[in-house]
């Protein structure tokens, strides 16, 4: 197996088996990535092409200082983001003021008694821009102000749709875990 160094220079000369390496290498874990921004399996594929592409035409942007791995994620969610960004208006303007957040009770996700096929059912079935803020602020990390400068939506929008996607994760999950009774 290659190591990243290896991919990266062979990938600065064009080297179509070090592209291969490094899709050989990345490509599953990247699958998740663009699967959780997606609505199916399809639409996750051609994210991921064109992610790769991306990668591929903007390796010499990569600063080795960083993870390379967590740099190829960024380009992922980047390419799902514009993806959805292109395809569906993701600015549904609603105020902060009209989410209760005390009604919305605490769940840590990643501990829970669903399958993580389950969870990630009930995540692809979030509206598209409910669904994107949500992975990018509870998933991959962004905060509410770079998702906002990201999506070019308000950070109040932002913080909506992220509570409205919990709220609504939260009843999905609820309604899942009473049919299994």
């Amino acid at each position: 197996m290659c190591t990243d160094e290896e991919i990266i220079d062979g990938c600065l000369r064009n080297d179509r088996k070090m592209q291969k390496a490094l899709y050989d290498k990345y490509a599953s874990k990247m699958f998740a990535v663009c699967l959780r921004y997606s609505r199916s399996r399809d639409e996750a594929s051609d994210v991921l092409q064109e992610g790769f592409m991306k990668v591929f035409t903007k390796i010499e942007q990569f600063s080795r200082e960083h993870s390379f791995e967590g740099w190829i994620r960024r380009v992922m969610t980047n390419t799902a983001i514009t993806y959805y960004y292109k395809n569906k208006q993701i600015n549904e303007q609603k105020d902060i003021n009209e989410v209760n957040e005390l009604e919305i009770e605490n769940v840590d996700f990643r501990e829970s008694e669903f399958s993580n096929e389950e969870l990630m059912g009930v995540i692809q079935e979030l509206p598209d821009a409910y669904r994107i803020v949500f992975n990018m602020f509870a998933i991959e990390g962004y905060k509410h102000k770079e998702i906002a400068e990201l999506l070019q939506i308000e950070v109040s929008t932002v913080k909506t749709q992220y509570h409205r996607a919990r709220h609504m994760i939260q009843e999905k999950l609820q309604k899942l875990g009473k049919e299994r009774i």
